[in-house]
């Protein structure tokens, strides 16, 4: 009886591992050496200079937003804080914007949490995301400067995402979500980074949830995860697409139902916050506690990342945004 309940549930699950590109010959849109110095220089500044930003560190959360809003003011794309109330002190969601145009037609939000667990610096979760978010806009405001695109890209740094703020609406994302449903916001897809730095190659270091195990998963953890729901399908299928033109980055792709509940962990992050209200998303991670054995712990540190995975990445989002531009 619980095989034929499972069974219609598994085809829902789409599979791409390890693809072969037709454009592995052609260069990259980046520069890798600089990308890969900035993005450590990110990670020492959010993990060490500031140190954890968990909410028992209200200070440090601030530090971490003042620093991602000047970082942006620095590369001259407009910025501003949304602030809201928490407890006894005030956070806020950093949103930039950059636009190719006075009305572009495509918008797409690019998120990542910026607050780390209580007890850890939090470099892959989450500062990680949080470097490759900015280095993804630097690159993109090059490419303004070099080509004409059809499209709108917020970049926006969220606030608690981590326990024990998780799943309330307290989250920076259910703020920014609520919101942007309210007002009807234009969001073609929402892309959240979720832990994206760290990789692993040995034989067996990549786990899954029940029942992905039995379905033929790579065993290395040397690839970028692409989750969405059923609604964000087209959005799921269109990245993991283009992520395909980076032969650099081996992609795997992942369509859930149901909203996902019936694989929990693929909800824990910022991303569940816009499928619950209609949004077509999808989480973008180096699936976390399933490879990352410093998931949530004091050693969660800089040292432990993969820094060309994460320009690799970088390069991989602008190939998409380009691709959706034109």
């Amino acid at each position: 009886m619980k095989l034929r309940l499972v069974l219609p549930v598994l085809f829902f699950f789409v599979f791409i591992a390890n693809p072969e590109s037709t454009l592995a010959e052609n260069e990259p849109m980046i520069d890798l050496e600089k990308t890969i110095e900035r993005l450590e220089n990110h990670l020492r500044s959010l993990t060490v200079t500031i140190g954890e930003r968990s909410v028992l560190y209200p200070n440090n959360l601030k530090k971490s937003a003042e620093y991602i809003q000047s970082f942006y003011e620095g590369i001259g794309v407009p910025v501003h804080c949304e602030a809201y109330p928490y407890r006894n002190f005030t956070v806020e969601n950093v949103v930039a914007e950059i636009s190719f145009g006075d009305s572009p037609s495509k918008h797409f939000v690019l998120g990542a949490h910026y607050d780390s667990v209580a007890g850890t610096v939090g470099a892959d979760d989450n500062a990680s995301a949080i470097a490759v978010q900015l280095e993804t806009a630097r690159n993109l405001i090059n490419l303004k400067n070099h080509q004409e695109l059809d499209l709108l890209v917020k970049f926006v740094s969220f606030p608690l995402e981590e326990p024990p703020t998780f799943g309330t609406r307290h989250m920076g994302s259910r703020v920014y979500a609520q919101k942007a449903w309210k007002e009807k916001e234009k969001i073609d897809g929402m892309i959240c980074l979720e832990m994206v730095g760290y990789a692993c190659h040995d034989p067996g270091c990549q786990n899954y949830p029940f029942p992905l195990m039995f379905f033929g998963y790579p065993k290395q953890g040397n690839f970028i995860g692409i989750v969405g729901n059923l609604s964000s399908q087209s959005l799921t299928n269109s990245l993991a697409k283009t992520f395909l033109k980076n032969p650099e980055l081996p992609v795997v792709k992942l369509t859930v139902p149901l909203g996902g509940w019936i694989l929990p962990s693929v909800r824990l992050s910022d991303h569940s916050s816009f499928w619950d209200r209609g949004f077509k998303a999808v989480m973008v991670t180096d699936t976390a506690f399933f490879r990352n054995p410093h998931y949530h712990l004091a050693s969660d540190t800089m040292d432990k990342l993969d820094y060309p995975f994460m320009a690799e990445l970088v390069e991989s989002l602008l190939l998409f945004f380009q691709s959706h531009g034109t």
